[in-house]
């Protein structure tokens, strides 16, 4: 009886590690989650679910209990937050959800800068801040997920540069920062796959007003036409000569009262026979 009571007691010390880790959460995903909410207004009501009890144990295997998140072998790997009317902004404690591999943050009235520590979410294969009003510069940093496949930004406020390291991620199918506020040419690693092939067209380019260069078409000229140019000139030379006969027409008017004052002042000086 001793030796089996040793035994199951030997037993359940190496399966106490497995169901505690079970039930408890990874610390970084704690953190990632607790800022993300203390970053966000809701106007909806639509996370009520997410607080810090909820915080302390998110997954329990490939369950959620928090809405708008998807577990994997206990971490949070799937956050789609979408068109919730969401206010506030992005933390870069979110890069503490290192099992992050989707985060959709799209259709939303987030604002603020997306943060350069998202870069530091090596899993990450689709990134989704579409339909915000979002600002700022978009983050170099992103470079550094090398598994990115999707990148939408289209519809927020981004400005400056598009950084030409985008360019350099391999897996990227997908890729659209169309009606922001980008300037500058479009980086040739993000327009051309070869000579005569876009790597993506112009839609994802679109409504930049200072964005230039291949696939988007070329700047309208701003300078005059030929024909614009022709009647300029035909209209100048008409209105020069008008004027022309005008000053000759007042000359002569001019010349010829002056002969006839001329002729009535010799007329009376001259006697009567």
């Amino acid at each position: 009886m001793g030796s089996r009571a040793h035994l199951f007691a030997a037993a359940a010390l190496l399966l106490l590690p497995l169901f505690s880790g079970a039930a408890a959460s990874d610390p970084n995903d704690e953190l990632c989650l607790t800022h993300l909410s203390q970053s966000l207004s809701d106007p909806l009501k639509s996370l009520q679910n997410w607080s810090a009890t909820t915080f302390t144990s998110p997954c329990e295997g490939s369950t959620s209990f928090l809405g708008g998140a998807t577990c994997n072998n206990g971490r949070i790997y799937k956050l789609s937050l979408s068109n919730l009317s969401l206010k506030g902004s992005i933390p870069p404690h979110l890069s503490n959800c290192t099992n992050l591999q989707s985060l959709d943050l799209s259709s939303n009235a987030l604002s603020g800068p997306i943060p350069p520590e998202l870069g530091s979410l090596l899993n990450l294969a689709v990134l989704n801040l579409s339909s915000n009003a979002l600002s700022g510069p978009i983050p170099p940093q992103l470079v550094l997920c090398a598994y990115l496949n999707v990148v939408d930004l289209h519809e927020n406020r981004l400005s400056g540069l598009i950084p030409p390291q985008l360019g350099l991620l391999v897996r990227l199918s997908a890729f659209d920062v169309s009606s922001n506020r980008l300037s500058g040419p479009i980086p040739a690693t993000l327009g051309n796959r070869t000579e005569n092939l876009a790597r993506f067209n112009a839609s994802s380019f679109d409504g930049n007003k200072g964005l230039y260069g291949y696939p988007l078409p070329p700047p309208k000229k701003s300078g005059l036409s030929g024909l614009a140019i022709i009647g300029i000139g035909l209209g100048s030379g008409l209105v020069s000569l008008l004027l022309s006969f005008i000053v000759v027409c007042v000359w002569l008017r001019v010349m010829e009262q002056r002969s006839e004052n001329g002729e009535g002042k010799i007329t009376q000086l001259m006697p009567d026979y």
